[in-house]
């Protein structure tokens, strides 16, 4: 049975790496993120192709599909939606914004200010929106893809840790293998290679992906291991603030999904350990101070792959 779920999610990574060429790994930490029913932040330099890959994966699982592009004006109703008078009912009706689609892409997050940034935090925590003395619920799917460019400052806003600590997972994409930049440099159009790819899965099918995702046995010794993992980034002498249960909880289903995109009904040490350092160390607060988000990441990364290190992997 299990064998069905892997080839739904081979066929939807394969598809993506039609157009996403040479990042396998980067798009399977994509798709774990989206069978744990978590949201994901992207953070690379301009022209790595972070909107690329959103929307190439918003293409092959047939979702609706709306991007924000965040600027320093805008306001939460741009993203939530309105009350609006109509004046044939003297009633006011709401307008539905951007946020209400299956995947939402939120480009340069960090380019508008955090009232504006605050306005996803219920959207993404509770997978609603509430305006107006009512309450909305959201597609399922749901899932936001945002992005950031870690070497901008001017115009910028640091995303608050709140906000962080709702992202399941970070990653940064890099550049491509000589040789998949070689094609992208020859023959891309890659507006043409999206409207034309076929999708390969529905959205009905990825919720049941989702499903499945939930039902991977975790054995209690890697409950365990993944607790332990966690204790030490709360008593780590360079970190401030370790890990919340909410990153606990998130390392946990992340590990699930990894191992059903790898075929196996229970999630090993090493399922674990390959998602952690994505799952973990954009949450850490570290006792170094830096405005260089290059920096303080490799730092984050450094910590959390000493403390893999040194916790003992269950047999």
């Amino acid at each position: 049975m299990i064998e069905a779920y892997k080839q739904k999610i081979d066929k939807l990574i394969n598809n993506v790496e039609r157009v996403f060429l040479g990042k396998t790994y980067a798009i399977q930490l994509c798709v774990a993120g989206i069978l744990a029913r978590g949201h994901i932040l992207i953070e690379d330099v301009p022209g790595m192709g972070k909107t690329t890959l959103a929307q190439v994966l918003a293409r092959s699982m047939n979702c609706k599909f709306h991007r924000i592009q965040f600027t320093s004006d805008m306001l939460p109703s741009d993203i939530l939606g309105v009350s609006i008078l109509n004046p044939k009912t003297a009633e006011f009706e709401f307008r539905r914004g951007p946020i209400f689609a299956n995947i939402v892409l939120a480009d340069e997050i960090n380019r508008t200010p955090p009232k504006t940034q605050s306005a996803l935090l219920e959207a993404m925590s509770e997978y609603q929106v509430s305006m107006d003395s009512r309450t909305y619920g959201l597609p399922q799917p749901f899932v936001v893809i945002a992005t950031q460019n870690p070497i901008e400052y001017e115009g910028t806003y640091s995303l608050p840790e709140s906000q962080l600590d709702r992202f399941l997972i970070r990653l940064e994409i890099g550049y491509p293998p000589a040789e998949e930049e070689l094609v992208i440099m020859k023959k891309r159009d890659v507006v043409k290679e999206i409207t034309e790819l076929p999708p390969v899965l529905t959205a009905e099918e990825v919720l049941e992906l989702q499903e499945r995702t939930k039902g991977i046995l975790v054995d209690e010794s890697i409950s365990h291991y993944i607790l332990q993992i966690i204790e030490k980034t709360r008593t780590h002498e360079q970190v401030e603030l370790g890990i919340s249960p909410r990153g606990t909880q998130s390392l946990y289903v992340a590990s699930q999904a990894w191992a059903l995109i790898h075929g196996r009904e229970f999630v090993t040490p090493q399922d674990v350990r390959e998602v952690a350092e994505s799952v973990l160390a954009h949450r850490l607060i570290t006792k170094t101070k830096s405005f260089n988000l290059t920096h303080l990441a490799e730092e984050r990364k450094r910590i959390i792959q000493e403390i893999l290190r040194t916790v003992p992997i269950p047999r």
